[in-house]
């Protein structure tokens, strides 16, 4: 049973690690959308661009984006770093392991299959959300083509699939756990954070990634792995940031930024 002064403990740890990471996002988002409320531009005529150069000059670029990749990974490396156990499987509590029943291989199968589970019904939930005016135009990239564009974009996915099912769902749901919150209480709590951190997008954004947070936490609880989500994770933001630029190209109107 855990004592008062460790359930006390386990509170605090939860936030300074979202204070380093998505519980600072979080903020940030909500801070973003009502800063884009307050605009005179509709949202849906607003442009949110997730992968931007940081240097006009390409070999500091890709420095950049290589820094802000590795020092991305700090507060995955601290979750890790909490839960790590003397004990095989070392990272057991973050639901990294395997067994007879749960293969690595067939882990990252099943993260494939969730993968198109959530990302063909995502875009058409983005467009919809687009086209009623309670999202912006989310452009995954505005990088400039050189030949590590793509390396770098798949580096910075998963970045981004590591750090949000490694912390908003493994190292919450453990640590919930452990403070007796119950499994559905977790899995809203999970996903409404999933979803506030990516309110700068609107509100579809918001609506589309805490339902996804539904089903990753109701996954997670049902099979305690996290490898099939981190893999359905950066398939999609694979797809997202590499595959826009053919999208734009194919259906401009679609996914293309607004004019201006």
């Amino acid at each position: 049973m855990t004592t008062p002064a460790a359930r006390a403990r386990l509170r605090w740890e939860l936030v300074v690690v979202f204070a380093l990471s998505f519980g600072a996002s979080a903020v940030y988002a909500i801070v973003a959308i009502l800063e884009r409320l307050t605009r005179d531009t509709a949202l849906a005529d607003q442009t949110a661009t997730i992968n931007r150069a940081l240097s006009d000059r390409p070999a500091f670029d890709l420095v950049y984006q290589l820094l802000q990749f590795a020092f991305g990974l700090a507060p995955v490396a601290l979750v890790v770093f909490l839960l790590w156990s003397a004990r095989r499987p070392h990272l057991g509590r973050l639901g990294l392991r395997a067994d007879s029943c749960h293969g690595w291989w067939s882990q990252a199968a099943g993260g494939i299959a969730l993968a198109a589970v959530i990302g063909i019904p995502g875009v058409g939930f983005y467009l919809g959300a687009k086209a009623i005016g309670i999202n912006t135009a989310v452009v995954p990239t505005a990088l400039d083509d050189y030949w590590w564009t793509i390396p770098v974009l798949v580096l910075q996915a998963l970045r981004a699939a590591l750090g949000e099912e490694l912390i908003v769902v493994a190292y919450l749901f453990e640590r919930f756990r452990r403070l007796g919150v119950g499994p559905w209480a977790t899995i809203l709590t999970s996903a409404l954070l999933r979803g506030s951190y990516h309110l700068y997008q609107g509100f579809g954004g918001f609506l589309g990634n805490a339902i996804m947070g539904v089903v990753f936490g109701w996954a997670y609880r049902r099979w305690g792995r996290s490898l099939p989500l981190i893999v359905a994770h950066w398939v999609l933001d694979i797809a997202s940031f590499v595959g826009y630029p053919l999208a734009v190209q194919l259906w401009p109107a679609l996914f293309g930024a607004p004019a201006g």
